[in-house]
């Protein structure tokens, strides 16, 4: 009898926990069993991984294999544990034996052909965040490990076939070191505000959103430009820096193999259809992938047609909101998602589109259009920043000669808005804590009265105050003030008027 475990990564969210693989060679009529609660495609493997090792040149053992993926309790899927196994079954059999060297430094993944050949694997990246924070080198198929050669302090190597790696584990050839050799992505070119024609209290607030990481909610009729601000707001947002671009990246991986697509070259923008289910926006499935509030991470998440929604749908998305992460729980498993995106929201007035319009008269009933403003439940709204009317423009304001400012222009101001936050705190100033906002937002004592007053006679919530104050704190960041003035605190006020005027 012979034993031999190699170690993998389950790939269970970013959670990425260690799978032990132990094969147990015995004597007794030949056999392939497997064990650990493997599904179909962990199943099937055992025909890969037989087909593989003979491809390879080596011996399939004639004796009753049991290969354990240990814990039991956690559910094996995909293809990327044909590698582990098929190395477990080689050292059990006395086929590699690692010299100078400890086979339990190393992981393993990767999908086996019938030929012996590596195929890639899905989720690289995220394991190998796993792998280089318990200094295990990591072994993958040529492709997955450039993906995964993105983490700096991983070691990451890359391997062709299973031959290749037995090679390498029995001193043959030397360790092939994974190298991100790709040709940088060229950046896509990101639609401009110059475009965007009147509207300047929109544009404001999209600057102001942009500077400090606030959520926007925008009202108006049909055809008044509230797509076309969201879809430009990538467009004046800071870059992104190195950890930011690996954390999304290793979201990305999760659903995509090729490096290309994994590494972002702006900061994403996500915007679901008013149809998508719950567990594509949020995440789920029998074995959880993230959904659109993780590819937004770091980015936008933009819900054109707001009350079209499905309520709880829009109701999921108050825990991330706050706490920058989803939870995803099933009956065996628990997983997390980070979620830290800046939510963007567009809506009509109404169901016809038409409250408030100038020319067009509106043909909904006042029951009809409460109804329709109350599918935004108050907790929702108030986790909105900014709340603004984007009126329809007249024919004078289209036929305008002047250029409208640049996004070139606006990102500077915003990039200087970033870069005090940054200095200041570390983080957005949407992102600051009750406690840290008091110390930070260096209010002065008339802003703080007139604030106060406001307040009182508006009767806004605890969590309204806490977003003025915010959202005064950038105002005064993109006037490079160091205190917060009465009059950041009435551009708080007005960047939130729609929403005591439309939803009272």
């Amino acid at each position: 009898m012979s034993l031999a475990m190699v170690y993998s990564r389950a790939l269970t969210g970013m959670n990425a926990p260690l799978v032990e693989v132990e094969a147990h060679l015995a004597n007794g009529l030949p056999a392939f069993n497997l064990v650990g609660l493997p599904d179909t495609e962990v199943k099937e493997s055992r025909e890969r991984v037989r087909a593989a090792i003979v491809q390879s040149g080596f011996e399939f053992p004639t004796k009753k294999i049991t290969v354990n993926l240990a814990p039991a309790d956690l559910p094996k899927d995909s293809g990327r544990f044909d590698l582990p196994i098929a190395i477990a079954i080689l050292l059990a059999s006395g086929q590699i034996k690692p010299q100078q060297t400890d086979i339990l430094q190393f992981e393993f993944a990767g999908e086996l052909a019938l030929s012996g050949r590596l195929r890639p694997i899905r989720g690289a990246l995220a394991m190998a965040v796993a792998c280089a924070s318990h200094q295990r080198a990591f072994v993958l198929p040529s492709v997955s490990a450039e993906q995964a050669a993105l983490l700096p302090d991983a070691t990451v190597y890359a391997a062709e076939s299973l031959s290749q790696v037995a090679a390498q584990l029995n001193g043959l050839q030397p360790w092939q070191i994974a190298q991100y050799d790709g040709v940088a992505q060229t950046p896509e070119a990101l639609l401009d505000l110059v475009d965007v024609k009147g509207q300047h209290s929109a544009r404001f607030a999209l600057e102001v959103a942009a500077a400090g990481g606030h959520h926007l909610l925008m009202l108006g009729p049909p055809g008044t430009g509230k797509s076309m601000l969201a879809q430009r707001l990538p467009s004046i947002l800071p870059p992104l820096n190195t950890q930011e671009r690996l954390s999304l990246a290793s979201i990305r991986s999760l659903l995509m193999q090729k490096t290309a697509d994994v590494l972002p070259a702006h900061r994403p923008f996500i915007a679901p259809h008013h149809s998508a289910s719950l567990a594509s926006l949020v995440g789920g499935g029998s074995d959880p992938k993230p959904g659109a509030v993780s590819l937004a991470h770091h980015g936008i998440l933009f819900l054109d047609e707001l009350p079209e929604f499905d309520r709880k749908v829009l109701e999921s998305l108050r825990e991330p909101l706050e706490q920058g992460e989803i939870h995803i729980s099933r009956a065996k498993s628990h997983v997390v998602f980070p979620a830290q995106f800046q939510l963007v929201a567009a809506m009509n007035p109404c169901p016809c589109g038409f409250s408030g319009h100038p020319s067009k008269p509106c043909r909904c009933s006042v029951e009809s259009i409460q109804r329709y403003r109350g599918k935004i439940s108050g907790p929702l709204l108030d986790r909105m920043d900014i709340i603004i009317e984007v009126p329809a423009l007249g024919h004078d304001d289209l036929i305008l000669k002047s250029i409208p400012e640049s996004s070139a222009a606006v990102k500077m101001r915003v990039h200087d808005a970033y870069i005090l936050q940054q200095q200041r705190q570390g983080k957005s100033n949407a992102a600051l804590g009750v406690a840290q906002l008091q110390s930070l937002a260096k209010i002065e004592n008339d802003a703080q009265a007139y604030l106060s007053k406001i307040i009182n006679d508006l009767g806004l919530s605890v969590r309204v105050f806490h977003r003025l104050l915010r959202l005064a704190r950038t105002c005064a960041d993109l006037q490079r003030n160091d205190t917060v003035k009465v009059q950041h605190i009435i551009q708080a006020i007005q960047l939130r008027r729609a929403g005591s005027n439309r939803f009272s």
